[in-house]
């Protein structure tokens, strides 16, 4: 499928528009985003009954560990039209797109406009049921490079009021079209 510029454009809008996160890169310091790299562990693991990484790092390193592991990591807000707030390493690379464009980014433009209806149709679901996996789709870098991913993982997030705080997917299975 061929997309036309003007997806592009409202891309490079959003990008723009949406200037109002600003949260520092992940680096040593700000512990790589401690608290949000918990959230989505702790998360996971109490709706997929283990960790996002292997235990044995204290808190930091595993934030650290986390940031640079080598499959990809996600997340987006509660807004009605959620923004990205997480990406690891890997993420950024992989969509293309560096720290403050991925946190103005609406996540559903990480999928072509076809694409859509049926991201919507998943998100939906992970919030009835907390979790699906397995799950499979194309997405769409910044760049307009189109790719499959496969055996996603994509999760509510809670806090530990059980607070719903966005959804999480995480994935190592991807080819470009």
């Amino acid at each position: 499928m061929h997309v036309g510029k003007n997806y592009f454009k409202i891309v490079i809008l959003c990008l723009f528009k949406n200037l109002m996160q600003t949260h520092d890169f992940p680096s040593i310091n700000n512990h790589y985003l401690l608290e949000h790299a918990c959230l989505m562990n702790s998360s996971f693991q109490k709706l997929l009954g283990y960790p996002l990484l292997a235990a044995g790092t204290d808190d930091i390193s595993f934030a650290e560990h986390l940031f640079h592991a080598p499959f990809v990591l996600l997340s987006h807000n509660t807004a009605s039209d959620p923004i990205f707030n997480y990406a690891n390493a890997k993420g950024l690379e992989l969509f293309e797109l560096n720290w403050q464009e991925l946190l103005n980014l609406p996540s559903r433009l990480s999928a072509e406009p076809v694409n859509q209806a049926e991201r919507d149709r998943l998100l939906a679901q992970v919030t009835r049921q907390g979790f699906i996996n397995n799950y499979e789709g194309v997405r769409i870098s910044k760049n307009g490079k189109r790719f499959q991913i496969r055996n996603a993982i994509v999760w509510n997030l809670t806090d530990s009021h059980g607070v719903y705080q966005g959804q999480a997917a995480r994935f190592s299975e991807w080819s470009f079209l």
